[in-house]
């Protein structure tokens, strides 16, 4: 891996200016993951986030809260489970996903901040079905996966509560999401919409509110909920993101 990718160390950057994002290995059962801080000034928790099985750490709905959050004091934390790391095009089962991301919990841990275990897609899955192993403060599920397309009979909804979830949960999800209109989420797990956005919170040219709005309108959610937790500052009246 050279050098620079030295399993459980930071690469270290002479250049790096404080704030900046930086990369640091963790060692798992799957092999190294990356994780890529966006850290705060002055952090009061982590919100570390898994991307999906077809998708990395780019998607545009991470790459938002890693740019938004810092300035709230969320350190935010991209992982990039070792399939990805490794360059490989399929996510293993989800047990190895799930054995990587608990595997690496230590380093998101290592600032000794609340850490909010979150993602998107089949990382919101792993995320909801190992907090209670984790001891994850809070967990974050964008674009949560409800079924496959077109197969509502074969609903995860149990994962959104899997292993005894106690912690306080977010949804966040596209209103044309085929994976799961909110619509169709149960009772007491109703998500935050983000209106004619599909699995990848991309909406229509011509829809309204348009896609920076509509980035805006997810990142303010979450903002504001972390805030309500106690684990992000408030944001000032009036303001986006």
């Amino acid at each position: 891996m050279g050098e620079q990718q030295t399993r459980g160390r930071t690469e270290e950057s002479s250049g790096r200016r404080p704030g900046q994002p930086r990369q640091e290995y963790a060692d798992t059962p799957a092999g190294p993951a990356r994780i890529t801080w966006h850290p705060a000034a002055r952090p009061r928790s982590v919100l570390a986030l898994g991307h999906g099985a077809g998708g990395g750490i780019e998607a545009r709905d991470l790459v938002a809260l890693a740019r938004a959050l810092p300035g709230r004091g969320v350190s935010v934390a991209l992982v990039e489970q070792p399939w990805r790391v490794a360059g490989k095009k399929l996510a293993p089962a989800p047990k190895t996903l799930d054995a990587g991301w608990t595997a690496l919990w230590p380093a998101l841990a290592a600032p000794g901040l609340p850490v909010v275990a979150g993602g998107r897609s089949a990382g919101a899955r792993v995320a909801c079905r190992t907090a209670k192993e984790t001891g994850a403060a809070a967990v974050l599920a964008l674009a949560f996966p409800l079924h496959p397309p077109g197969r509502p009979e074969r609903s995860r909804a149990g994962e959104l509560v899997a292993g005894g979830l106690a912690c306080p949960l977010l949804v966040v999800q596209g209103g044309n999401d085929p994976f799961g209109r909110p619509a169709e989420f149960p009772e007491g797990h109703k998500p935050v919409e983000v209106p004619h956005g599909d699995h990848g919170f991309k909406v229509p040219a011509r829809a309204e509110p348009g896609q920076e709005e509509a980035l805006d309108l997810l990142t303010g959610a979450v903002s504001d909920w972390l805030a309500g937790l106690g684990h992000a500052s408030a944001r000032p009246a009036g303001r986006k993101g």
